[in-house]
């Protein structure tokens, strides 16, 4: 397998890994906060450098639903994330206080609310991709062919991970996150840092569960289209 394919994979899920540890906030202090975005948005910006040929790409993509899909949600995600990193530079009150921005009790909402989002949209982002990355797996592991039990055993921990998403989302209150409601309900970390991470983890597990069946139902409806054709 392609070693720059492998340690493009590898700077990916670092950069989601430090997504997850930045929402962190009130368990890091505010320096390695920002430290811990600056190197998220370091590795976002060599994921694009090493896909920037797919920009040429979205033209032809309107034309086919899971393409259209696709697109939308990583331009969604690229504005997400420019918005999270302006709001990163306005607030910055040690990696980047030396800039001449300023940002006050607005710009700091705005960069939590879209840092919830974000956790979201990355989610939809390698949900659409899972069926790629389990590909990756297999193949690292040496796993040959298909197997039923290996597809149901799969298929019953997507489905806990989805349940148990559902209620990390009310145990985390993530109504009130993506709609920037005023809140005093913080998690406490002095009580449980595993159990915070427990909940995003499973959250993030939610949507790209929603987000992989939802392409592979598309998948669906393709190939159904030209055997209707055929049969018409």
């Amino acid at each position: 397998m392609n070693r720059t394919f492998l340690l493009r994979l590898v700077f990916d899920f670092v950069a989601a890994g430090l997504l997850l540890v930045a929402l962190a906030y009130y368990w890091l202090d505010n320096t390695v906060h920002e430290i811990v975005g600056t190197g998220m948005f370091l590795l976002i910006i060599v994921h694009n450098v090493f896909n920037r040929r797919w920009y040429k790409t979205i033209p032809k993509s309107r034309h086919e639903a899971r393409g259209l899909v696709n697109s939308s949600t990583i331009l969604i995600l690229a504005v997400t994330m420019l918005v999270l990193l302006v709001t990163s530079l306005m607030i910055s009150r040690t990696v980047f206080s030396f800039l001449p921005f300023s940002g006050g009790f607005s710009t700091r909402q705005i960069h939590i609310l879209v840092a919830w989002w974000a956790l979201i949209i990355v989610s939809l982002h390698l949900g659409m991709r899972w069926s790629m990355l389990m590909n990756v797996a297999r193949n690292l592991c040496g796993v040959r062919g298909a197997s039923t039990t290996r597809t149901v055993v799969l298929r019953v921990i997507a489905a806990v991970t989805a349940i148990q998403g559902i209620r990390s989302s009310f145990d985390l209150g993530m109504g009130a996150k993506l709609t920037a409601q005023i809140s005093i309900d913080f998690w406490d970390f002095n009580e449980s840092t595993a159990g915070f991470f427990f909940h995003i983890v499973a959250i993030a597990g939610l949507y790209m569960a929603v987000a992989h069946y939802a392409m592979k139902w598309l998948q669906g409806r393709k190939r159904k289209a030209p055997a209707q054709v055929r049969g018409a």
